[in-house]
């Protein structure tokens, strides 16, 4: 089966469309003003309308965000995902996911096994995981920090939820990292720039093409998502 690829922190025309030209599934546009791929809710909408026209789904990537401001991106940007990267509990993603009707991706940071119990409670809630790297000591990103976690540990989940995994992914490791992980989605945001925030469209080809050949490479261990 084909492992979706979702290329997040887009910001402009140019990185939207070698997404879609690419075949990737997913474009992530990030809420989070501290980030240098944070963009405005208006650039957002007008990204967003260019992605879904080239058949990309779109994913509106907030941290621990209140209700006033999704309710501003969801009207104006009318995301098909809401992705939840910061430390929304289970009751915050159950009431997200209610007020505005969409599907929500939950986002951990993993550092040891362990730290993969706490996805338990978000069971019948979040509507996919994602598992990103532990921030280095003194970052004040939750995610996009270049890092990666042993993948290893993902052997220890149980029912294989639906997931993506993120966290310090470039072209010379992604084949790595799905081999041991068996990852069905794959989400990538630095490992495709040039500088932070700044996505290099030759990159954008080399990581897909490292994915495809990937998956060609493993076993077919029924990896599709919805």
């Amino acid at each position: 089966m084909t492992i979706q690829i979702k290329i997040c922190g887009l910001s402009t025309p140019e990185a939207v469309d070698r997404a879609a030209d690419l075949n990737a599934d997913m474009a992530g546009f990030i809420f989070f003003e501290k980030s240098p791929r944070h963009v405005s809710i208006g650039t957002a909408a007008t990204l967003a309308e260019r992605a879904r026209a080239r058949g990309l789904k779109t994913v509106a990537v907030t941290v621990d965000m209140d209700d006033d401001g999704l309710d501003a991106i969801v009207a104006s940007m009318k995301p098909d995902w809401l992705q939840l990267h910061g430390g929304e509990s289970p009751e915050r993603a159950s009431v997200v996911k209610a007020r505005y009707g969409l599907p929500v991706m939950k986002a951990f940071a993993i550092r040891d096994a362990s730290d993969l119990t706490r996805i338990k409670p978000y069971h019948g809630i979040a509507d996919r995981f994602l598992f990103d790297a532990k921030p280095p000591k003194g970052s004040d990103l939750p995610g996009g920090n270049g890092v990666s976690f042993d993948w290893r540990h993902l052997a220890t989940l149980d029912g294989a939820p639906s997931y993506m995994l993120s966290g310090g992914l470039t072209k010379d490791n992604i084949g790595e990292a799905i081999g041991i992980s068996q990852a069905p989605g794959v989400d990538v945001s630095s490992g495709v720039e040039s500088a932070p925030g700044i996505k290099d469209l030759g990159m954008m080809n080399d990581f897909v093409q490292a994915v495809r050949e990937a998956e060609v490479a493993q076993p077919d261990q029924g990896r599709s998502q919805e």
